[in-house]
């Protein structure tokens, strides 16, 4: 293991990862650490250091007032001859848990205060069946909250309930409630294992086994039960505090990390999940040949994992050192400022501080971990990053003209312009190898030699440039039109046509459903059809960003039957997830504006669990609907070629969506997916995905051009392409589920004559029987229809 615990920005062979910010806990320290020993902690190579916030004197003044209370309630019955029935009333008086003392803390304002992370006791037993015990807990707890805050620490964390079952976990969260109330300002940390194995739980008895109480017994209870453990119990846990908290800002997880790593399914769940800090204690670690403390491959893949989240976690180690002993024997701050002459030569002899400690070997090996994490990916540039998760509203191309700035955006992913160069060049490949008819060729002119090709909606022109491209890498000649509303883009494309291409393309401002078609070089007076028409068009749903609708206006200028439209088709997926982050995000946003949860929201999907497994007939990812375009029979269509196009298309009929008169029906779409759940959690919405044949080769076998956002197939059809993020339709309560269940999903693509908007809920069914199923949850039917896009 390589001794060099920095990076080196000049090395050749540096690579940005992310950074390792290490604390250090030690489950013995009662005491808060002074100045110097916070600073010998810091000089071991640690960031940060847990510190207790009350100590011996206060714990055992809670056990005699305890003790006290029970005296004085024998009193009672001896003195006032109360009856059993009178003792347990419970309406006695309880304990009141006196204010702090400065015996009963070591932890006081100071300079540093602010880098310490505040650990409350863990021999509160919150979870207590004894009334007494848990109140007590209770006042403790609001107690040493307050007195930590007051201070100045702004992250406390507090060790999570011990048990999973119902009534000591609903009591746990309760009182997490209560003393968000009670800290206002600060952060709270539940520290959980991730799931219960054995020897992961808090060194510290509880008050309960301390004391004889109720609670004690239910403990020894669990932990004598058979061997099998349930991996999602401690995760139920930490749902339910949350859910009881509505998902505060505030609070957060820390995560002990087990000697046996989990399978992936609870990994990824706790990846979704606020993540704080992972702890990792020193028996987790193993020792190498050398004598050094090491990690199995697996635990460095679970770290390298969740350190890819845009707000990290921070590492704790703990009891790895330096321990309470060795630091109360360490020098004061004076010696350390002010050393003797011998250690001062020393020291600088051997370039450290004075009285420095040696560094933590456990820390060095963590450094040796993040210097040897993958570097980040050309997905994981700052400007990804920061997309991560970041909601942001669809586009209405129809209804807004972009900037320049958006455009930019859009054209820095050479995937996509790749794959369309490549399904123009392959198109106009087979155009020859097939001798396929060209529109330039017509009664008046009949030497024409010309592809005619038009890119519709051409923004700023990059894909007029592909396009130039292919014809030049295939030896084709073609006469090419660019069509673009936007008047602002459309003075760009002038400039680039006289500057780049030579006035080799036709601009045209117009709408591309109002073209009238091109015409031809040879001839102006002819207006003929398209032998090649290309869109930009998608969206990260496919049709959302009205595709279809366009596409629609323009394809009676495709030539038929040999005319082809590039994309060719398009198909829309979802997967239902669990995101937490999200559902915060929109529960905090629904405040100013009541529509949050109904808007089909584009973000770059990144912390999330899936919670569909794939099984036989039943993917993780699963289509929707599909487009195919030209469609080969449009009653607009031949209402236009009848009529003109002067004379608008109507139907006569009133009995579509909203009493619409049924003009754009065509485009409606509806499925209902079935999603297998084999483990319980909680669904906060669906996950939306689209792929798209951009050219279907006429050829039979050969493989389409494709681009796709689907996360099991992007790399296989257009690995690292970034023009898309996911599309996240949300549910406006979280849909929790029990194990094996069945997730039914209902979508609907509903349009009226000016508007396109999407309706969706989910159900939840569990299996009783070999053939019965029964509904346990129902979302409510969410529609956007408030915030539809306009082509009308």
């Amino acid at each position: 293991m390589s001794s060099n615990r920095g990076f080196n920005p000049e090395s050749e062979s540096f690579e940005q990862r992310p950074p390792f910010y290490i604390g250090q806990h030690d489950s013995h320290r009662h005491e808060s650490p002074t100045d110097s020993q916070y600073g010998q902690i810091l000089d071991s190579g640690f960031n940060f250091v847990t510190t207790p916030i009350t100590n011996e004197h206060f714990h055992q003044r809670v056990i005699d007032l305890y003790k006290s209370h029970l005296q004085e309630r024998e009193q009672w019955v001896n003195e006032r001859g109360l009856t059993d029935a009178q003792k347990a009333n419970p309406s006695l008086p309880l304990v009141t848990v006196p204010t702090l003392t400065d015996d009963d803390t070591s932890l006081f304002p100071s300079s540093y205060v602010g880098s310490l992370i505040a650990y409350t006791s863990p021999w509160i037993d919150l979870c207590s069946s004894d009334p007494i015990i848990s109140d007590i807990s209770r006042q403790v707890l609001n107690l040493e909250l307050a007195y930590a805050n007051f201070c100045g620490s702004r992250t406390i964390i507090i060790p999570g309930p011990r048990q999973d079952d119902g009534r000591a976990v609903a009591q746990f969260a309760r009182a997490i409630q209560e003393a968000q109330e009670v800290g206002g300002r600060v952060n709270l940390v539940i520290h959980l294992p991730m799931y219960r194995e054995p020897g992961l739980e808090e060194e510290a008895e509880t008050l309960s086994a301390l004391l004889g109480g109720e609670g004690s017994k239910e403990v020894v209870k669990a932990d004598a039960k058979g061997t099998e453990i349930d991996l999602f119990s401690t995760w139920d846990s930490w749902h339910t505090i949350r859910t009881v908290c509505k998902y505060s800002g505030r609070l957060f997880v820390a995560l002990r990390i087990p000697k046996r790593v989990p399978e992936k399914d609870l990994q990824e769940r706790w990846f979704s999940e606020p993540l704080h800090y992972l702890t990792l204690d020193k028996n987790i670690f193993s020792l190498n040949k050398a004598g050094h403390p090491s990690l199995t491959r697996h635990h460095q893949d679970l770290i390298n994992r969740y350190m890819r989240l845009k707000n990290h976690p921070w590492l704790i180690l703990n009891n790895v050192g330096p321990s309470a002993e060795s630091l109360a024997e360490a020098p004061s701050k004076m010696e350390i400022d002010y050393p003797p002459l011998s250690e001062a030569s020393k020291a600088i002899k051997e370039n450290r501080k004075p009285y420095a400690p040696p560094f933590n070997d456990y820390v060095d090996y963590m450094k040796y971990l993040e210097r040897h994490q993958p570097p980040y990916s050309a997905m994981e540039t700052p400007s990804l990053v920061s997309f991560q998760d970041w909601l942001q509203s669809p586009l209405q191309p129809l209804s807004d003209n972009l900037e320049s700035a958006t455009y930019e955006v859009f054209e820095g992913d050479p995937v996509k312009y790749d794959q369309y160069e490549k399904a123009v060049a392959e198109a106009m490949l087979e155009w020859k190898k097939y001798n396929r008819p060209i529109s330039s060729v017509t009664p008046e002119t009949p030497d024409g030699k010309d592809l005619i090709v038009a890119v519709a909606g051409a923004g700023r022109g990059p894909l007029v440039a592909r396009v130039l491209r292919a014809a030049k890498s295939t030896n084709t000649s073609i006469q090419l039109w660019a069509l673009e509303k936007n008047q602002n883009a459309y003075v760009y494309l002038l400039r680039r046509n006289k500057r780049e291409w030579n006035n080799s393309v036709t601009v045209i401002k117009t709408d591309m459903r109002e073209w009238e078609g091109p015409r031809l070089a040879a001839n102006p007076n002819v207006i003929t059809k398209l032998d090649i028409l290309v869109t930009e068009l998608l969206g990260s749903f496919g049709d959302n960003e009205l595709s279809p609708e366009c596409l629609d206006g323009i394809q009676r200028h495709i030539a038929r039957p040999h005319g082809i439209s590039i994309p060719y088709s398009y198909t829309a997926h979802l997967s239902p997830i669990a995101h937490p982050r999200i559902f915060a995000d929109l529960s905090n946003r629904v405040v100013s504006d009541p529509n949050a949860f109904d808007i089909p929201w584009v973000t770059r999907l990144f912390q999330l669990a899936y919670v569909a497994q794939k099984v036989p007939k039943h993917g993780r990812f699963q289509q929707a609907w599909e487009f195919v375009h030209p469609v080969e029979v449009s009653r607009a269509d031949d209402f236009s070629a009848k009529n003109g196009r002067a004379k608008k298309y109507v139907t006569h009929g009133s009995g579509s969506m909203y009493g619409s008169s049924g003009i754009n029906e065509h485009n409606a779409r509806h499925c209902h997916l079935t999603f297998v759940c084999p483990t319980r959690g909680v669904i906060h919405g669906l996950a939306g995905y689209f792929e798209s044949v951009l050219y279907k080769h006429q050829e039979e076998g050969k493989t389409p051009v494709e681009i796709s956002i689907l996360p099991d197939q992007i790399d296989r059809k257009s690995k690292d392409m970034i023009s898309w993020f996911p599309i996240f339709f949300p549910l406006r309560q979280p849909l929790y589920f029990p194990q094996d269940t069945e997730l039914e999903v209902s979508m609907w693509r509903q349009t009226d004559d000016t508007k396109v908007w999407y309706e969706w809920m989910v159900e939840v069914f569990a299996w009783v029987g070999p053939k019965t199923r029964i509904k346990v949850g129902a979302s409510e039917m969410h529609s956007s229809r408030k915030v539809a896009c306009i082509f009308g």
